[in-house]
């Protein structure tokens, strides 16, 4: 389930943590990771090695469907409480989203001052950042969620959760069609993205 982190509220974590029930994370395009210094988890577990040796062991070099994890720091607003009720969950994206909006057009250095007054780490939403060429090198739900967005001119992050079937699976295509069908939710197909985004890139 995707859903642009702008317009991101109390009901949306609701409708994610219950429907879809996968992990909750919201996406950071390459413009938002450089105005905020966003780095990549994998980076700073590489970086605490010559402290904590076991950390150069466990950089994830062998995902069978990726080459690098997504996977950037998590976060809770500052004017959350423990971070993890819906409340403060949408607290926490919504925010990020209006700092994303803000920095991409504010003076060099202004944002990662504001982003450290205004969040704290670790937290309750997993940030998850695009590849730098999006949907060139990587075609995960972070690219294809992210290329949404961007599509749609809104800020360049989306909250995305994957959908969970009661069998201990991954729900399967047929039954998120039925659901979206229900719910009046557009489906697609991430071909269907990379397709759109072919166009949109060439105008």
């Amino acid at each position: 389930m995707v859903v642009a982190s702008e317009h991101v509220n109390p009901a949306v974590i609701r409708t994610l943590r219950k429907d879809a029930g996968g992990l909750i994370c919201t996406t950071a395009d390459t413009q938002i990771q450089k105005a905020l210094g966003l780095p990549f988890l994998s980076e700073l577990f590489l970086g605490m090695a010559e402290h904590y040796p076991v950390m150069r062991n466990l950089i994830p070099n062998d995902i069978p469907y990726d080459v690098k994890s997504a996977f950037g720091i998590t976060i809770n607003h500052r004017k959350t409480f423990t971070g993890i009720t819906d409340n403060d969950r949408a607290m926490t994206v919504k925010e990020f989203a209006e700092l994303s909006r803000r920095a991409l057009t504010s003076e060099d250095g202004w944002a990662k001052k504001e982003f450290g007054r205004s969040f704290r780490a670790p937290g309750h939403i997993h940030l998850l950042n695009t590849s730098e060429r999006i949907l060139e090198t990587r075609f995960g739900h972070t690219e294809l969620a992210t290329a949404l967005v961007l599509m749609a001119r809104l800020v360049p992050s989306a909250t995305v959760c994957e959908m969970m079937g009661d069998d201990g699976r991954a729900l399967s295509k047929q039954k998120a069609k039925v659901y979206a069908k229900r719910h009046q939710y557009v489906f697609l197909e991430g071909a269907e993205v990379v397709e759109a985004w072919k166009t949109f890139g060439n105008r």
